[in-house]
């Protein structure tokens, strides 16, 4: 009897053993890893921000959070000028650091194209990670410890996802929008293209968003959907990015290509404005198929579209949205890959690596990658500064 017992509850713990392992495998390819360990520091408001609004066309109102949930909270509020440069500045809990930089209201939508032979670095879906951001370009030599501009005349290319699932969306948004300037004073860019998590803000879903920023939003007296909306000076700022670019002869889009698109006469100038014109609005497709239809699909669209991954598709297939613009090859994010890879005899760059977060630890770990696009060659490049070329 005993004997049964004992062969039984193995079996059991067996059965347990291997639906748990079953689990766990299911769970890491899904989503990357596990997160443990969070750092009660993440939802430390105290200096947080800054977050800026239009009071009128001619006002913007500057807001830093201040206190803490036990003794309460409050705001420092200032009133600018439009046309005043305003200097702020942004805190990172974390590590006690902070950046400075300065607020400009003037918008340029801009372009679609670049030709110049400049070397390109491309990295997707840091999802609020500021620290991982942070340090990953200061290892690739992008900008050096105190945050300036290094790279040169290089391009950095931003493949969508760098808001929601983190609680650093505010130092990452304002740190692209420092980078931006630093790096047209010396001649460089920064490309910030829009994925689908930054339409899901800019269109007020948030259900990938931290709970942290709900509480931002009451502070202000506001809404969570007015955190990003035309009213937010970073919300005006977003909207005015495109969804796709044609860098030295590559493309760059979050989601991808639609094979569909080369039946259609449309310029990367006219995907981009028919995007933008939609950033603010859900939309829900309609029966009649369109070329809007199928930009703006959130299966197809280019913000969207994981057809490199998820559908059979033949070479010729995947090169007709690559052919469509004259393009030599495209780089994509949004579909989560074990490391940057080259798919489709080169034409597809897949570079959606799982991050490391700023206030929890990862199981198994993880480290961010990225893609350098330097004299014709393809390179992996690491966390800890090395290459590995494709």
């Amino acid at each position: 009897m005993k004997k049964q017992i004992v062969r039984y509850l193995k079996h059991i713990f067996g059965t347990i053993f291997i639906l748990s392992l079953i689990g766990v495998v299911i769970i890491i390819s899904l989503n990357g890893s596990f997160e443990y360990g969070d750092n009660p520091e993440s939802i430390n408001l105290e200096k947080d921000g800054p977050y800026v609004f239009y009071e009128t066309d001619s006002t913007l109102h500057v807001n830093y959070i201040r206190g803490n949930k036990v003794d309460g909270f409050y705001l420092d509020e200032t009133e600018y000028s439009t046309s005043d440069e305003i200097a702020v500045n942004c805190y990172f809990p974390l590590d006690a650091s902070s950046f400075d930089f300065t607020i400009h209201s003037e918008m340029i939508t801009p372009k679609t194209t670049y030709a110049d032979q400049e070397a390109i670095l491309a990295i997707s879906d840091i999802e609020s990670g500021y620290k991982t951001f942070r340090d990953f370009l200061i290892t690739n030599k992008v900008i050096d410890k105190n945050l300036d501009w290094i790279f040169g005349k290089g391009h950095l290319v931003l493949v969508g996802d760098f808001v929601d699932r983190g609680f650093s969306t505010t130092q990452v948004l304002w740190f692209i929008y420092k980078l931006e300037q630093a790096a047209k004073n010396q001649g460089g860019q920064v490309h910030f293209i829009i994925g689908n998590h930054e339409l899901y803000n800019m269109q007020g879903k948030f259900k990938s968003a931290s709970y942290k920023y709900y509480g931002v939003a009451s502070i202000l007296g506001k809404q969570h959907h007015e955190l990003y909306n035309k009213n937010s000076f970073i919300g005006r700022w977003m909207a005015s990015k495109n969804t796709l670019e044609l860098i030295n002869g590559h493309l760059f889009t979050h989601g991808g290509i639609h094979p569909d698109i080369q039946d259609y006469d449309i310029s990367i100038d006219q995907v981009n404005q028919i995007n933008r014109a939609h950033y603010d609005q859900s939309y829900f497709p309609k029966p009649k198929e369109s070329v809007s239809q199928l930009i703006l699909s959130n299966k197809n669209g280019i913000c969207w579209y994981r057809g490199y991954f998820k559908d059979d598709l033949s070479q010729e297939e995947v090169e007709k949205g690559i052919d469509k613009f004259n393009a030599k090859a495209v780089v994509v994010g949004h579909t989560l890959q074990w490391s940057v890879k080259k798919l489709y005899n080169g034409k597809v760059f897949a570079i959606d690596v799982k991050h490391p977060k700023d206030y929890n630890n990862n199981w198994p770990g993880k480290s961010s990658e990225g893609l350098l696009i330097q004299e014709g060659k393809y390179f992996r490049i690491l966390a800890d500064g090395d290459m590995i070329e494709l």
